[in-house]
C-alpha cells in the first residue's frame, strides 16, 4: 500500500481511509473501467443503427479506454487475474453483463440478416472478449506504440465482422 500512497502523492494512512488492501484498490480501478464500458454499451450503442456498427463501436471503445494507459492495461490483464476475490465476487456479474451485451449485438445482427445465424451469440461474445483480451495483453506486455490499439481495433473489427457475415 505504501507504493500506492507514494504514487498518489498521499500518506499511507490516507489510502487506508478508502481502501483496506491493494486488492480493493485494484477492484476499484477495474470497477471504474468496466462501468464506463457498460455505460457506453447501454447509452451509446442504441444510437447506432446496425449491429456491425455497434460491434465495431464496442471494440473501439474497449481498446480506446486503454490507449495511452499501458500500466493500467497491465494491471487489468495480468495482476487482476491473480485476485481470486475480484474474479469470483466482482468480475463474474459484471463480466456476465458485458458478455450478454455483446451477445445481444450478435443476436440483433442475426435477426437483421447482418450476421450468420449458425453462430451462437454467446460463443461469438466470448470470441470477441478473447480477442480483445489477447490484444490488450500483448500490447501491455510488449511495446506500447502510440496508436497501436486503434489500428488493432480496426483490424479486429474487420476480421470479426467478416467472420460473422452471412
Amino acid at each position: 500500500m505504501s507504493d500506492v500512497a507514494k504514487a498518489a502523492g498521499v500518506a499511507d494512512g490516507t489510502i487506508y481511509l478508502y481502501f483496506k488492501s491493494k486488492e480493493e484498490v485494484l477492484i476499484s480501478l477495474f470497477e471504474d473501467r468496466v462501468e464506463k464500458l457498460l455505460a457506453f454499451m447501454s447509452d451509446e450503442l442504441p444510437k447506432l443503427p446496425t449491429a456491425p456498427q455497434r460491434l465495431r463501436a464496442v471494440i473501439d471503445m474497449q481498446l480506446g479506454l486503454l490507449e495511452g494507459e499501458r500500466e493500467f492495461a497491465e494491471v487489468v490483464t495480468v495482476i487482476i487475474r491473480q485476485s481470486t476475490k475480484l474474479l469470483k465476487e466482482f468480475a463474474a456479474p459484471k463480466f456476465t453483463a458485458y458478455l450478454d451485451a455483446i451477445a445481444r449485438i450478435v443476436s440483433d445482427g442475426q435477426a437483421s440478416g447482418d450476421f450468420r445465424k449458425d453462430v451462437s451469440p454467446h460463443i461469438a461474445a466470448r470470441a470477441v472478449f478473447g480477442a480483445l483480451d489477447g490484444i490488450t495483453l500483448t500490447w501491455a506486455l510488449g511495446r506500447a506504440e502510440h496508436g497501436a490499439l486503434g489500428r488493432a481495433a480496426t483490424q479486429l473489427s474487420d476480421v470479426l465482422l467478416r467472420g460473422l457475415a452471412p
